[in-house]
């Protein structure tokens, strides 16, 4: 099983990752704490996301005109005997800049995807893995882009040991207006001003 089964397509996918940057910026002033970012003014025609956990753990998605270009790194399921190139070597022209991205670690590969904007369906590399619930570790990387508010609230809860109401976490999901209600919900001690360069760097409500 591999994680690309509940992906979303390339557009809700970069909806998706706004709402959990921003969520994330609410939870967490502190940058380095949280988990998952997102950069709206990335390159010319170019957005990234990305989540870091802290374990050496990481996902990082491209997206241009073409689509969404994804490569994560799980540090558990390293394949000693496949070299990153492995791993790229099907990624499509639409995408190469990915592979070569500095700030992607592309040395530091599990899994790999791609979906241009009219395909059916997520691509992957084709590498042979090792049998398993989850032999790349994207099933276990990849859960919390399901799309369900539910899924970030109990991630959340946890992380941030705190309280994480429902209701304002699925207005975010939803690309709903932001309001001082739903920022302080969610943290009482954030206002919108104080997360103003953040949603201008996320691109949330743009």
């Amino acid at each position: 099983m591999t994680g690309m089964t509940h992906l979303p397509p390339p557009d809700s996918l970069e909806r998706l990752f706004q709402s959990l940057a921003l969520l994330d910026a609410i939870m967490s002033p502190e940058w380095e704490y949280r988990y998952y970012s997102f950069d709206a003014h990335w390159g010319p025609g170019e957005t990234m996301g990305s989540m870091r956990n802290g374990s050496g753990d990481s996902l990082f998605a491209l997206f241009n005109d073409h689509g969404c270009f994804l490569k994560g790194f799980s540090h558990e399921h390293q394949a000693d005997h496949l070299g990153a190139e492995a791993f790229y070597k099907h990624v499509p022209e639409d995408f190469a800049v990915g592979v070569v991205e500095p700030a992607f670690s592309p040395n530091n590969v599990t899994f790999c995807y791609w979906r241009r904007r009219n395909d059916g369906e997520w691509n992957d590399s084709g590498v042979e893995l090792s049998k398993g619930d989850d032999p790349d570790g994207s099933a276990f990387l990849l859960l919390g882009l399901d799309g369900k508010p539910e899924t970030y609230q109990a991630f959340a809860c946890e992380y941030y040991e705190a309280e994480v109401p429902l209701d304002p976490v699925a207005a975010i999901f939803a690309h709903g207006r932001l309001t001082e209600d739903i920022v302080r919900a969610l943290n009482p001690e954030i206002s919108i001003e104080r997360l103003q360069a953040d949603i201008a760097e996320i691109g949330y409500g743009v």
